[in-house]
């Protein structure tokens, strides 16, 4: 009964030990989650009146894209109508 009691001791210190090196690397894999977080996060940073200029550029742009748009509309428009009328 006595060698019975000693392996069951066994068992349960190997078992406590292991619970706590996964709770150590859980503890450590977080912590190491949280600062590559931290690393991205911060490598891109962006201020507002960059992000502000960036939006301005992409809106002016845009205006611009459409207005050639129109215009290379017209210009089809009109080589069309001068092919018809020859």
């Amino acid at each position: 009964m006595q060698n019975d009691n000693k392996l069951f001791e066994d068992l349960s210190k190997v078992a406590t030990a292991a619970m706590g090196t996964l709770a150590g690397a859980s503890r450590e894999f977080t912590g190491v989650a949280r600062e590559r977080m931290k690393d991205f996060v911060g490598a891109s940073e962006i201020s507002r009146d960059e992000f502000d200029a960036v939006k301005t550029m992409a809106v002016t742009a845009r205006a611009e894209v459409e207005a050639l748009k129109a215009e290379l509309a017209a210009l089809k428009a009109s080589i069309a109508a001068g092919k018809s009328a020859a």
